[in-house]
């Protein structure tokens, strides 16, 4: 199977159902070791999952912005998100909120599959009551229109030691956050479904009683 296969709803769908910590192992066994996002980032709704391509944000601090320039900046980056996208942000900054409810109900409406944020978030209650699932560093009621600047975006950006290009597959649950590179995404897909699959099995071997390296020996996994 390849990408070529594949609708890329079908694979974020099926990338979903997968937990995070299988993908990993089959990333790292690709010598893929740094692939993982920095574990502060946390989700705003414990359960929450989401699957799809990264749209990146990239900015910085400025005080001396004006609002409506850097709200308008903002609106179009906005605007432009695809659907099936994860809008995953590099802020470069520790005291604003990044998002909030008006921003999620665009960003659903579009067809966009989540947020993740290293940076701040607002309006919570009503971003939960979306069941809009969002990934952030922190929360404040602090806007980020009087003190931030938007750079760039649908660029390259650097979160933790993960370097994340745009339409890389995001996927994310209780566990973390991990990055699968674009060019190999199908690959990982194909040996995370059979992970699962095997571990399923070694799951009821050690219910019923099987000895774990006894478990391991026969399916080679644990």
């Amino acid at each position: 199977m390849s990408e070529q296969t594949l609708s890329v709803s079908e694979m974020c769908e099926r990338f979903s159902k997968i937990y995070t910590g299988a993908i990993t192992d089959v990333l790292d066994e690709m010598g893929y070791h740094h692939q993982a996002l920095p574990p502060y980032l946390q989700p705003l709704a414990k359960g929450s999952k989401l699957a799809g391509l990264a749209f990146p944000v990239f900015g910085r601090p400025n005080r001396r912005i004006d609002y409506e320039t850097s709200l308008k900046r903002i609106l179009t980056m906005l605007g432009d998100a695809p659907p099936d996208s994860i809008v995953i942000y590099q802020t470069n900054d520790l005291e604003s909120a990044h998002l909030g409810e008006l921003s999620v109900t665009w960003l659903k409406r579009v067809g966009c599959r989540g947020a993740v944020i290293d940076g701040g978030c607002r309006d919570v209650e009503y971003i939960l009551r979306e069941n809009f699932p969002v990934f952030c560093r922190f929360t404040t009621p602090v806007d980020c229109c009087w003190r931030w600047e938007l750079l760039d975006y649908n660029c390259p950006i650097i979160i933790g030691d993960v370097l994340i290009h745009p339409g890389d597959f995001i996927v994310a649950d209780f566990d973390g956050i991990v990055c699968i590179p674009r060019a190999i995404a199908a690959e990982v897909l194909l040996k995370s479904e059979e992970i699962v699959s095997t571990e399923n099995l070694v799951r009821k071997a050690v219910r019923d009683g099987m000895k774990p390296l006894e478990a391991y020996e026969k399916f080679g996994r644990f």
